[in-house]
């Protein structure tokens, strides 16, 4: 139609701008960059299909990537009725990523100013890890920081407002060992060192049951940048339930405490050494044991908390002469400060009760007694007669009692302690029945006590090889031979219970965290040592030490007890330095309990009298026996009063200053450095081979 307009087509300005030749060009271009887009697209999938992974992880690393231990709370240990004695308490170390901190310089000094604010961390502190590794992103500035602190800081690390530039610090869970009671039982429970390692007592013995297993958390951004955690949980340790009572525990830290301030003097101590055992005769169990001087086991580094300036450098001159009487290299002078400090302090940890080994004096007697009985070179019908000393190959050896007691029986010999009896008894009885009994009741042999560090004694008792008959005269009133307190414990426990002797523990079960029984400890009977017959022929003239012999200051009212006391100089002779101890029990007929007391070197001008040592026994013995509901007198109906020869409160000895003995044994303990018993066995209450 000839009036109509062609319609425009939208892009015709197009051609007017662009001619056909530059439009083909154009096109060209625009499919030459779709080409490279497409070759482009298919590199990066050809790359991320074989090299993906790679690269996911180069480009994560860039990203705030962290992970943290999930420290295990460290098992505590319990008295027998559940007192926690030893726990771990939750404490917090504070984290410093370098690398994240000093991303800006702006974050550095808020960072090391709130590092000073809250926890007292210098500045230089922080200038030295950026100069020394400037990319760490884990760096531990200090440890077991409290929760009150930690509080602090989370408070200032959750203020982004008026805290911005703080980055890089971030506080990690973790423990610290505490022990509730201070010093309380401290050669018994032990401590730990460098965070969860057991240094002595049960803490070493039973480290592996104590311990659990760290946890750790990872956390990441993925490849969509989303936040990614995950967690292996920590493992608790162990609970171990300790045969400990920590009332009676107090009730014998008190008394010892006592005794030994009101004997100190001078700088020093009341003793060298002042230890106490409480045993179940019936089952081995250890009630309480404490040895003085202790330590707080809080901080089993500060002498302080016991001794006074003197005393301490007393303690050092004590540990140096023993130092150099050993012949030990280097020499005492060309130690330095600290190590001379390492050597007074690991003296200070020792367990008396476990580790030192010496001569016990007349407790030892009723061991000679059971012997003859045993073999029957002994009826308990024989009579002695005693004028104050006898001569045995030409040596002229004395009893305490140098007026002599006359003719008297086997029983006033064990209660009036008469020397000479008991060396005509071990000439009767002979060496090889002397020696054989001697490892019978477990003198020279390990007891197996669970706790480390026991004396090794095998070398310090005569064979039936090397005993001469005055070795077997010296030996029958408990010299010349060496015992450790484990050892005489258990091996008395085995003379008044009928026989049995039972393998001394201080542990009796292991939980898990949450109360449950792993393992329990039972009484493990190791041999029979004599008869029931012999046994109550034994607890007769026992109790006639207390009726009317030399334990009868050491009596409480209303209680039928048996016991023998020791008076033993130690070795060089004549040097004033003695070895007190009483041993007793209660009730007489069946006995709930046995008490071992030693007083070694009691400080004062009469370092030798029995009285000291029968005052503390019987201090003791007046609360523990009520404590632990003993059965008394009026309950049991049985109270048959012994009679003999009485010959009051004489003062007496275990030894004849006289006698120039030959027998070589340097004072001190006597510990096997390759003893390593198998605590499995007795976690599990299991006699180890």
């Amino acid at each position: 139609m000839a009036g109509r307009k062609r319609k425009k087509s939208r892009f015709e300005f197009l051609t007017k701008k662009f001619p056909l030749r530059m439009q083909r060009k154009l096109v060209m271009l625009f499919m030459a960059v779709i080409l490279a887009f497409v070759v482009l697209i298919g590199r990066i999938t050809y790359i991320n299909v074989t090299k993906g992974s790679k690269y996911t992880k180069a480009v994560l690393d860039q990203q705030n990537y962290n992970s943290r231990v999930i420290a295990f709370k460290r098992g505590d240990i319990v008295d027998r009725n559940g007192t926690k004695i030893a726990t771990s308490e939750r404490v917090y170390n504070v984290i410093l990523d370098v690398k994240m901190m000093t991303d800006k310089d702006e974050y550095i000094e808020p960072t090391k100013e709130v590092l000073k604010e809250c926890f007292g961390i210098e500045g230089s502190v922080v200038d030295g890890l950026i100069e020394d590794d400037p990319d760490s992103q884990y760096e531990i500035l200090a440890q077991g920081i409290d929760y009150e602190t930690a509080q602090k800081f989370n408070e200032i690390d959750e203020d982004d407002e008026k805290y911005p530039d703080v980055m890089g610090v971030w506080l990690e869970e973790d423990y610290t060992r505490s022990y509730p009671y201070g010093s309380m039982a401290s050669d018994v429970v032990g401590f730990t060192y460098a965070g969860n390692n057991g240094a002595i007592g049960i803490e070493n013995a039973y480290n592996d049951v104590l311990n659990g297993t760290d946890g750790r958390e990872y956390g990441y951004f993925d490849s969509e940048s989303s936040v990614e955690r995950t967690v292996k949980p920590a493992k608790n340790g162990n609970t171990v339930v300790s045969t400990i009572d920590v009332t009676l525990q107090n009730i014998v830290e008190q008394a010892i405490l006592e005794f030994n301030q009101e004997h100190a003097g001078d700088g020093e101590l009341g003793s060298k050494n002042t230890a106490v055992i409480i045993m179940n005769p019936n089952t081995g169990e250890i009630l309480a044991e404490a040895s003085y001087p202790n330590f707080d086991l809080n901080d089993p580094r500060n002498w302080s908390s016991t001794y006074s300036e003197e005393a301490w450098a007393a303690k050092m001159q004590e540990v140096a002469e023993d130092y150099t009487e050993q012949g030990r290299e280097p020499k005492w002078e060309e130690l330095s400060d600290e190590e001379k400090e390492a050597e007074v302090l690991n003296d200070l940890w020792r367990n008396f009760c476990v580790s030192d080994a010496y001569e016990p004096g007349s407790v030892a007697k009723p061991f000679t007694v059971a012997a003859g009985l045993e073999t029957g070179t002994l009826t308990g019908n024989e009579t002695y007669y005693c004028g104050g000393s006898k001569n045995v190959m030409g040596w002229e050896i004395g009893c305490h009692y140098r007026a002599g007691h006359g003719t008297e029986t086997i029983q006033d010999a064990i209660a009036n302690s008469c020397n000479v009896a008991l060396m005509d008894m071990a000439s009767v009885i002979g060496v090889d029945n002397f020696t054989r009994y001697q490892h019978i009741f477990g003198f020279g042999e390990y007891t197996g006590i669970d706790l480390p560090g026991e004396a090794s004694t095998a070398g310090l008792l005569y064979t039936a090889e090397n005993m001469t008959e005055v070795d077997l005269a010296s030996n029958s009133f408990g010299q010349n031979f060496n015992v450790t307190m484990t050892q005489m414990a258990a091996a008395f426990c085995s003379l008044i219970n009928g026989g049995y002797y039972y393998e001394p523990h201080v542990v009796k079960q292991i939980q898990d965290e949450n109360g449950n029984v792993i393992e329990t400890k039972d009484p493990v009977l190791l041999r029979k040592t004599i008869s029931s017959d012999t046994s109550k022929m034994l607890k007769t003239y026992l109790k006639a030490t207390m009726d009317y012999g030399t334990g009868q200051r050491a009596q409480v009212e209303g209680y039928d007890i048996g016991a023998k006391t020791g008076t033993a100089e130690k070795l060089p002779r004549g040097n004033n330095k003695y070895l007190l101890s009483y041993i007793g029990y209660a009730p007489q007929e069946n006995p709930e309990v046995l008490i071992y007391v030693v007083i070694d070197e009691a400080r004062n001008d009469s370092a030798g009298d029995s009285s000291l040592v029968l005052g503390l026994s019987k201090k003791i013995m007046e609360e523990a026996f009520p404590y632990l509901g003993i059965t008394t007198i009026a309950e049991s109906g049985e109270n048959v009063q012994t009679e003999g020869q009485n010959f009051g409160d004489t003062q007496y000895t275990d030894y004849d200053e006289n006698y120039q003995d030959t027998y070589d044994n340097p004072d001190g303990a006597y510990i096997d450095e390759n003893y390593s018993p198998d605590l499995d066995d007795w976690a599990a209450g299991e006699s180890a081979e």
